[in-house]
């Protein structure tokens, strides 16, 4: 075991070391870190991490905790309010229509999945994550504009759509245990529990922070850790009071991210704390995951995939922005942008926790499967699909728009000099 840890601490320190010069070659870190867990733990046979299922179950609980609460809490509604229109359009109207498109293909297409199980796939592959197409992200021919769409979406839909794979998960174990509508019921008021108490909680820490940073009681330099502090209360006081954990993160991170009023470098050591936990979940991902469910994949499988990167993606993305004003080639896009990531692994990773291996079984193969294909196809299209709509694209922000892009999730993995020394985010 002392073998493997050292491993994968070799794995990021010399990450760390190369990272900027990974992505001139189009490498991101999920990819590179999902290929190195495949080939070291299969290839190659020197990476062991059978790890127990209670420490794979707290990885992702807390790993999935600080991606809600640093997603929400890096997006201020300020900034979010000159393109609020098209952000309640993604989310509100596409995010839903992905959802439902991705439930119904899941029931027609995957044996074995119906009902709740449908659901949560179709909730658990609706999530996007901006850090699989980084380089086009940081790409200064793509206009900031377009970049802040689709980073706001990603920060922001992960949070929506986890009341309904929480929901679908407690479903589906109470069909398989027979424990009727009452396991659910109870599910729909831990959420409302995790929920009202995270706005209070969000709330009352953005106040105080303020205050006490204002009046000089507390120091700026230990404001992250206590952030990192706060963002792991969350989710753990939710829990001890009997609501959920998730919602409760993300809406305090929501709260939080409004009041706080503290320079953004603040939240730079809970990303990059999340960065390293969300690195060994996609090492866990390549080297424990995918050798797992290999075996389960089939045709279905791989064509509902497809589905899920082009159509069940596409289609919502292109309803929901008629009449918005971007052009076509702008929708598309965004469309394909909306790559399915870290949030999509731990929500299979939850699965394997939650339900009996023959109610997890029609699932995750799916999400693996649609998983991999995001890292590969996302990663390879990234820069030559950016450099090519850039070049015909022109940059129309609103007025009043901020002229500031907004840090990616992942970039903290990826190499921190996308951020600028004073603790913002660099504008392109």
């Amino acid at each position: 075991m002392d073998g493997t840890l050292s491993l994968v601490l070799l794995l990021l320190f010399l990450w760390c070391l190369c990272s900027r010069r990974m992505e001139r070659y189009e490498l991101t870190a999920p990819a590179a870190f999902v290929l190195l867990g495949l080939l070291l733990a299969e290839g190659a046979g020197v990476l062991d991490l059978a790890v127990p299922h209670e420490t794979v179950k707290v990885l992702a609980e807390i790993t999935l905790a600080w991606v809600l609460f640093t997603d929400a809490a890096r997006l201020s509604f300020r900034a979010l309010r000159p393109e609020l229109g098209l952000y309640l359009r993604l989310l509100g109207v596409g995010l839903p229509l992905c959802v439902g498109l991705g439930a119904l293909l899941a029931a027609a297409l995957l044996p074995g999945v119906s009902g709740w199980s449908a659901l949560y796939v179709g909730a658990a592959l609706a999530p996007t994550d901006a850090a699989l197409g980084a380089t086009m992200m940081v790409n200064p021919v793509v206009p900031a504009r377009i970049r802040r769409i689709i980073n706001v979406e990603s920060g922001l839909n992960d949070g929506i759509v986890t009341p309904l794979v929480v929901l679908a998960l407690a479903g589906v174990a109470a069909a398989e245990h027979h424990a009727g509508p009452a396991a659910t019921g109870h599910a729909v008021v831990e959420l409302a529990v995790g929920a009202a108490y995270g706005a209070v909680l969000g709330l009352a820490a953005g106040w105080l922070l303020r205050t006490t940073l204002r009046n000089g009681w507390a120091a700026e330099d230990f404001a992250g850790a206590g952030v990192l502090a706060l963002s792991l209360l969350s989710y753990t006081s939710a829990l001890a009071i009997g609501g959920n954990g998730f919602v409760a993160a993300f809406v305090v991170g929501l709260a939080f991210g409004t009041t706080h009023g503290a320079p953004p470098r603040v939240l730079l050591y809970v990303e990059q704390t999340g960065a390293l936990l969300s690195v060994l979940v996609w090492l866990l991902f390549g080297a424990v995951l995918l050798p797992a469910v290999f075996a389960h994949v089939t045709w279905q499988t791989v064509v509902y995939a497809v589905l899920s990167l082009t159509v069940i993606r596409m289609l919502p993305v292109a309803l929901c922005l008629i009449g918005s004003g971007l052009d076509a080639r702008t929708v598309a896009f965004i469309g394909w942008f909306g790559p399915r990531g870290l949030a999509s692994v731990i929500f299979g990773l939850l699965s394997v926790e939650e339900l009996t291996p023959a109610g997890a079984r029609p699932v995750l193969p799916v999400i693996a499967c649609t998983v991999l294909l995001s890292v590969l196809a996302h990663g390879l299209t990234s820069a030559p699909l950016a450099n090519r709509y850039g070049a015909k694209a022109k940059d129309v922000a609103p007025a009043g728009a901020p002229v500031q892009d907004l840090p990616v999730r992942g970039m903290a993995a990826g190499g921190l000099h996308h951020w600028r020394r004073k603790g913002g985010p660099s504008a392109s």
